[in-house]
């Protein structure tokens, strides 16, 4: 099987790591992190001139007709510089809740706005009690009249602060952690109802607690069929999976070279510690873990498109492979590079917090191994 790059994404690879290697430094992200919004959204906008943004979207909705390989492509490059802007949050949970589940005027209307970067999309689907089930929802939307009024508490919602448009998981029916009657509804964050708490969390991103009471959300923006929307979640979070699956490889690679680069200039007894044998052993340690994580992203990249028992394994396979990997290659980086490596200036530390928030991101290393084991 022939696993090279197209012309085309070899362009979008290309595309990205300029733009990148010229605006996104180390400097720059502690820069952006920091700004009062913590995010910069002339990138934003630029991510959509470059075609990043419509790179894995339909043609006939204003994409460039790729895939979860563009998808991959770009994801990986943005771990590598620690990109703090939505691109998972609205154009792989957002944009494919749209294309899987979305009506033909949803898809009209939005996934053009998506490609074009003239929407910011979030998903609010945790809750404090659910922990990584997606159905334990105490969020209800209640049909009134023509619509729903939706009430309930979501909580660490990715993005939320940037955000004009929330993806949010409720109950229309059964009971509290019942597969069936779970439906999925796009919700104006202006809404008369619709209230946030922001926050910056530990890995440089924003984040919001998000409040609804009693906000009125109509029939048409309902996403997918009313009660039937857990298969529709799992498999855009599967694909989510996928997308930070090669972000945290791409922070990987970064740790990785940073501590082979360190232990070549930094010395002990008066030779570099990179001399040390049980030093070279934790490095090649290292380098195995990423590899195998660069080999079961691009194993969950291919199954995406798989049936579904399939696809659930493969992307649970991913995230126990990444979390582990993500845990040693971070834990080995700080390590080597001593006491500094936790400290702020040193881009070590950042790199291992963004590892971490990963591993748990729909659901930890524990969790998927619970799944794994029930779906074989």
């Amino acid at each position: 099987m022939d696993f090279s790059y197209t012309e085309e994404q070899t362009l979008l690879r290309n595309s990205v790591s300029k733009f990148l290697a010229d605006n996104y430094d180390f400097e720059s992200f502690k820069k952006i992190s920091r700004s009062e919004t913590g995010w910069k959204k002339e990138n934003w906008t630029q991510f959509a001139e470059l075609g990043l943004l419509a790179a894995p979207l339909p043609e006939e909705f204003g994409g460039l007709g790729g895939g979860a390989f563009e998808t991959q492509i770009v994801m990986e490059d943005f771990g590598r510089a620690l990109v703090v802007e939505p691109f998972a949050g609205t154009v792989v949970v957002g944009g494919g809740f749209l294309k899987h589940g979305g009506s033909a005027a949803q898809k009209e209307e939005w996934l053009g706005k998506i490609a074009a970067g003239e929407t910011v999309l979030a998903f609010a689907f945790a809750e404090a009690q659910g922990r990584f089930n997606y159905a334990d929802l105490a969020t209800t939307a209640k049909k009134s009249g023509s619509g729903y009024v939706l009430n309930g508490k979501k909580a660490v919602v990715i993005g939320a602060p940037w955000a004009d448009h929330l993806i949010v998981t409720a109950r229309t029916g059964g009971s509290q952690r019942e597969d069936q009657g779970v439906s999925v509804f796009l919700v104006p964050k202006s809404a008369k109802g619709v209230s946030t708490r922001d926050y910056a969390t530990v890995d440089g991103l924003r984040a919001s607690e998000v409040t609804f009471e009693n906000v009125d959300v109509p029939a048409a923006n309902l996403i997918g069929a009313e009660g039937n929307g857990l298969p529709l979640i799992e498999r855009v979070t599967d694909e989510a999976i996928a997308a930070h699956s090669a972000e945290a490889t791409g922070a990987m690679k970064v740790l990785l070279d940073a501590t082979v680069e360190y232990s070549k200039t930094r010395k002990q007894f008066g030779v570099p510690i990179g001399k040390f044998q049980v030093l070279q052993h934790r490095m090649v340690d290292m380098f195995m873990n990423y590899e195998q994580s660069q080999s079961v992203t691009l194993m969950v990249t291919l199954k995406l498109e798989a049936e579904e028992t399939e696809r659930k394994k493969a992307a649970s396979a991913a995230k126990v492979q990444i979390g582990k990997a993500g845990r040693f290659v971070g834990q080995s980086a700080v390590q080597i590079h001593g006491g500094m490596g936790m400290t702020d200036e040193l881009n070590v530390g950042h790199y291992f917090k963004r590892l971490t928030m990963l591993d748990t991101l729909y659901g930890n290393v524990d969790h998927h191994l619970k799944r794994y084991a029930a779906l074989s």
